[in-house]
């Protein structure tokens, strides 16, 4: 029987490659969409697909149960996957701005995995992979609330590793720089829904420094690498008799990784600021 496994935000981008590359290898994939029509379109494909929203804990109970019975009771793993933007300055992001995207990036994303984990725990084995990102362990500016959703995400994930030492089940990170992905597109309309920047103190900043970064096709990343890159860590971690608990994917991970550790706190502020 083949394996399977679960994964979230596979509407495009890095989710999508993801869901294809397994399916390639022999994978049972679940192939999960917030929207009704995304699922639709990796159904026409071949995927195997059913709505998926973080966002809903109706959803994440449902969806979570979908994997688990269609594979006839067991789950060999989890990729927590999707996940959205809201840019913008710290001190403009509202409350519910904030409660909306850790709902989506960080209460869904637990939620989901310790539903899946009884059932790894009954089986056997399982094998749980967070993406998460380099601005899971440095900051940037204007990125405030996904900074602290891959923060959050990145602590409980450390603790969870360590609380699975003595099971047969693994959890991994995986943490990419800039990958081809739609995540800036997805942001403006989160962006235009809760910031109001221009009753901001730091008007002109947005001006002159997020809008167009926002808004203008600047093309790729001279360090962009296409979502296949995470797809090759993604095997690892899921394949590999001995996952690793990080892996790093895009040349700024690997630089921010060893900035970190070699400098001190103001003067990593002070290349962080410098963009």
């Amino acid at each position: 029987m083949s394996r399977s496994v679960l994964i979230t935000g596979c509407s495009s981008g890095i989710g999508l490659d993801a869901a294809r590359t397994l399916k390639s290898r022999g994978w049972r994939v679940f192939a999960t969409c917030r929207r009704e029509d995304d699922c639709a379109a990796l159904i026409a494909e071949g995927l195997e697909s059913f709505p998926l929203d973080y966002e809903s804990g109706e959803s994440v109970a449902e969806g979570a149960g979908e994997a688990v019975d269609r594979a006839g009771g067991t789950l060999d793993a989890l990729f927590n996957n999707g996940a959205w933007a809201l840019p913008g300055a710290v001190e403009d992001l509202p409350r519910d701005g904030l409660r909306a995207i850790f709902e989506a990036n960080v209460f869904g994303w637990m939620d989901l995995t310790n539903r899946v984990i009884p059932v790894m725990r009954a089986q056997g084995h399982g094998r749980i992979v967070m993406n998460s990102s380099v601005l899971g362990f440095v900051p940037f500016a204007w990125r405030g609330a996904y900074v602290g959703t891959k923060h959050a995400i990145e602590g409980l994930t450390d603790v969870l590793r360590i609380e699975m030492r003595g099971t047969p089940i693994r959890v991994s990170l995986i943490e990419p720089g800039p990958v081809t992905t739609m995540i800036r597109r997805k942001a403006i309309p989160n962006f235009e829904r809760w910031i109001d920047w221009r009753r901001s103190a730091l008007a002109e900043r947005y001006e002159a420094e997020l809008m167009k970064r926002l808004y203008e096709d600047r093309g790729s990343d001279r360090f962009e690498l296409p979502p296949s890159a995470v797809s090759a860590k993604l095997v690892h971690a899921l394949e590999s008799e001995r996952p690793r608990p990080r892996y790093y994917v895009t040349t700024p991970t690997y630089m921010m990784g060893a900035l970190k550790r070699v400098l001190p706190t103001r003067a990593l502020d002070w290349v962080l600021a410098r963009g």
